[in-house]
């Protein structure tokens, strides 16, 4: 009990300002709505009942600063029990900028709540402007930590790499290479803690929420870009443009030995990139993790039980959006069951090899990068899928942990039990890789004015787009959207939508103020996975465009019911086809509004519009 009160106070204390200064109160009020909290769960007895965690002794522990340590972290002191707050985190990095002249901290902008969203940049050559810094001809790695507030192990790590690569053990680091770090990427979600955010997760004892404050998943937020955090840091992204962009979690799921996973796409759009990171980066982390005593393993995307999926992600989520705009992107996974030094420890080791393979090289990255880049692939992949089973499947030793199930009289279903005893079990191994959907390429898009809306969304990503002066008519394939499908419930603040599209080929004219968005920029790709409904990461999907499937314009029924005689009299064509749909479809047999639409749609009176998606491509 003590314990646990103890651990709110830090939370409490940042009740204030970015700056520091406390609102009055906030501190005690804080404590006692907390303190409050765990008495009532102290007296219900909740627990978060973990299975047993495996030994570990690793040599990376030589690496925890020594406690007369000027430099030392907070979770260092606390023997890896606390982790700092977002005002001891900022004043921790002031410090150190203070003495290392090769550091700066830059605001990439701020939350809903008014905190900035801190970026460190460190280079040898005191470069700290994207201009200055792209003429510099190093490599520059950017990691960013707590996207998921609650999965803070990169931060921790960040905090003790930083110290190495400026007054510690791996300063030479930067002779080779930049280093851009943002600690706490959901600053406002970061500030909501307590020793209750990560029910599946062994330490630190206080932590983070895994949404914004607007309750938004930042991992879910990449291509629609509606939070604040977002848009900051794809403007980031844009503006520096980073050679490689890792980005770190801690895992849900299963028990499993690997304590560090890691990885990206199994298909995608930057092929050239996704060989070095197969060939020179993964067999570099593999090595330095495993010296270090981790257990470096693939990324675990389901039960391991029914075999290993290697995913292609959609690019909501940070690696399949760094990899569609050709951002080299990894994906880092700690082990949620593992103790937090593990854990810490692990992602030093893999920030340290990471930072010193691009290093030594990274000009082959950045070659692969560039082809990628200048490519303009025809047809443009949408979606991936996993191929059929063959003979030749895929399989590998899988480092799990023994379990046992049984019948559970609480969920009526199996009840799985980890029971803390290494083994290695042959598991069959998926990848998503097989091509599912694609476009063919448009040569270009275009956005009438009226949805300019989108436009700025586009040009938040770094997508140029031209906006036209004067009216243009030209001929142009557009999509008609048949039987949309709504999802039951909201996702990420959007209720999401499905259509048919069935393409059409007219003469459209486009107003002054309307835009058209070539694909033949380096976002090209980015443009096309946006606009092209078809796309699970689309604009359309995520419902920007419901107001078109509105029909604002409409008939009385004795007037439809006249025009229909008067049609019926008049087209013998029509009348077969109104008797054969009455004959075959009992829905439109026994719906009125069904009948008299089937010729209120017919006439010119009927909106031509209608479920017409208004984004044009021009081929």
């Amino acid at each position: 009990m003590r314990r646990l009160a103890a651990a709110l106070e830090p939370a409490a204390a940042s009740c204030g300002d970015e700056s520091g200064a406390e609102a009055p109160h906030s501190k005690y009020n804080a404590r006692m709505l907390g303190l409050a909290f765990v008495a009532w769960c102290a007296a219900a007895d909740v627990v978060s009942p973990l299975p047993p965690p495996v030994p570990w002794n690793g040599k990376s522990r030589e690496l925890i600063a020594k406690p007369d340590d000027r430099w030392i972290t907070v979770v260092e002191k606390t023997g890896f029990h606390a982790t700092p707050t977002y005002n001891q985190t900022v004043a921790w990095l002031r410090q150190l900028a203070s003495v290392a002249p090769e550091m700066r901290l830059i605001s990439l902008g701020r939350s809903p709540e008014g905190r900035d969203i801190w970026m460190v940049v460190l280079s040898r050559d005191r470069l700290f402007t994207p201009e200055t810094l792209q003429r510099s001809g190093r490599p520059t790695l950017f990691v960013q930590a707590g996207i998921h507030a609650g999965e803070i192990d990169g931060k921790d790590a960040g905090l003790m790499f930083l110290r190495e690569l400026t007054v510690g053990r791996w300063r030479s680091l930067l002779d080779k290479a930049n280093f851009f770090f943002v600690p706490i990427f959901n600053v406002d979600g970061h500030e909501r803690a307590s020793p209750y955010g990560r029910i599946n997760q062994r330490g630190p004892d206080v932590v983070g929420w895994r949404t914004t404050a607007q309750n938004l998943n930042l991992n879910r937020d990449y291509t629609k870009l509606d939070s604040e955090e977002m848009r900051a840091m794809v403007s980031a992204l844009d503006r520096w443009r980073p050679d490689l962009y890792v980005d770190i979690h801690v895992s849900d799921g299963a028990d499993y030995q690997y304590d560090v996973t890691f990885g990206w796409n199994a298909a995608g759009h930057s092929p050239h990139s996704q060989r070095w990171l197969d060939s020179t980066l993964a067999p570099a982390l593999r090595n330095a993790l495993s010296s270090m005593g981790h257990i470096p393993g693939p990324l675990v995307s389901d039960d391991p039980a029914k075999g290993l999926t290697m995913v292609t992600l959609p690019p909501r989520f940070s690696n399949a959006y760094g990899d569609l705009r050709h951002i080299p992107s990894v994906l880092v996974e700690t082990h949620s069951l593992k103790p937090y030094e593990q854990r810490v420890l692990g992602t030093l080791v893999l920030l340290q090899s990471t930072l010193q393979t691009l290093g030594l090289e990274g000009v082959a990255l950045k070659r692969g990068a560039m082809v990628d880049t200048e490519s303009r692939p025809n047809p443009v992949p949408l979606e991936w899928r996993v191929p059929s089973p063959g003979a030749n499947t895929e399989v590998m030793d899988f480092l799990a942990i023994e379990s046992r199930t049984s019948p559970s009289a609480i969920s009526g279903a199996k009840r799985v039990e980890y029971l803390g005893t290494p083994v290695t079990k042959r598991v069959a191994v998926y990848r998503q890789n097989e091509l599912a959907l694609s476009v063919p390429r448009a040569k270009a898009y275009w956005i009438p004015a009226a949805w300019s809306s989108i436009v700025d969304r586009l040009k938040i990503h770094g997508i140029a787009a031209e906006r036209i002066s004067e009216p243009r008519e030209i001929e142009v394939e557009m999509y008609r959207l048949e039987d949309p499908k709504y999802d039951a419930e909201p996702f990420e603040g959007h209720v999401r939508v499905f259509a048919k599209v069935k393409a059409e080929h007219r003469k459209e004219r486009f107003p002054a103020g309307s835009y058209r968005i070539t694909t033949e920029q380096p976002l090209g790709d980015l443009v096309t996975v946006l606009l092209e409904p078809d796309s699970s990461d689309s604009f359309l999907q995520w419902g920007f465009f419901h107001s078109i499937f509105q029909r604002t314009e409409y008939a009385e029924d004795y007037v439809t019911e006249a025009m229909a005689e008067q049609m019926l009299a008049a087209d013998p064509e029509l009348r077969r086809q109104f008797e054969q749909r009455l004959a075959t479809d009992e829905a439109f047999r026994n719906s009125p509004a069904q009948r008299l639409d089937f010729f209120y749609s017919r006439t010119p009176f009927a909106d031509e519009r209608w479920r017409l998606y208004p984004i044009a491509r021009e081929r």
